[in-house]
């Protein structure tokens, strides 16, 4: 009697074909940064304001806090005041939040190399699209830093009536894409959408580094990364003619 092995068979890994980049902590610095230049400027501890706008979800019956502004189920004017008027009963505080969305985006950099980096991806014949909760009066502020003709596809929590990490919005996108789940991958800075994307049968990478993040990508997508020592690179670096 012969005697007989096993053998292991490793799936091969599906290429990723499609990358959808978050917005904010992505395109741009980290939400808690930009927030925290917002409550400097309004005169607001970051910690009781994002209390208040608990309050406020909680009227609305969803917990996340943007819920009711990126769904959308208020406009940004009434959720402003509605919020002004909890932390005036709740924490006897008195004041004014103006216009949320324009402190929010002034002086909003964008991340270039990662913007970079999605160009090239492009070129190399991979679907980038934006993929983000986004509040509606924001669309004008975020398409002045970053046009939305950049993208092969655009899916915005307002448009489509579902947020991140729904797995409906991941379906949606990867319709939008054209591939399978398991050829789209997310990047965004949210451990909790990177989990959604993961269980509608996408990859995804927590963004806190552009460089990393980028080198996941050269390996899942097989385009090489800026640095990479190939003829393209080495024209980008005046090595070639």
């Amino acid at each position: 009697m012969t005697g007989s092995r096993l053998v292991s068979v490793r799936t091969p890994v599906k290429q990723i074909r499609a990358v959808w980049t978050d917005f904010g902590g992505v395109l741009t610095p980290p939400a808690p940064e930009s927030m925290d230049a917002y409550c400097t400027k309004v005169g607001i501890a970051p910690d009781t304001l994002a209390r208040a706008m608990t309050t406020v979800a909680r009227t609305y019956g969803v917990r996340d806090p943007m819920a009711p502004l990126d769904t959308p189920l208020v406009s940004e004017h009434d959720w402003a005041r509605q919020v002004e008027q909890v932390l005036a009963r709740d924490f006897a505080v008195d004041i004014d939040l103006g216009d949320p969305g324009e402190a929010l985006f002034a002086h909003r950099p964008v991340n270039l190399p990662w913007l970079a980096w999605l160009a090239r991806l492009r070129a190399g014949g991979i679907f980038v699209g934006l993929l983000s909760n986004m509040v509606p009066t924001w669309e004008p502020r975020w398409q002045l830093m970053v046009p939305r003709t950049f993208f092969d596809g655009v899916v915005l929590s307002h448009e489509v009536g579902f947020r991140k990490p729904a797995r409906e919005i991941f379906v949606h996108a990867a319709t939008i894409a054209g591939f399978d789940a398991d050829a789209c991958a997310l990047v965004d800075d949210l451990a909790v959408n990177c989990a959604g994307a993961e269980a509608a049968g996408w990859r995804a990478i927590e963004f806190a580094d552009t460089a990393a993040a980028v080198d996941r990508l050269a390996s899942w997508t097989g385009v090489p990364g800026p640095g990479a020592d190939t003829p393209a690179a080495r024209t980008e670096k005046g090595l070639l003619p």
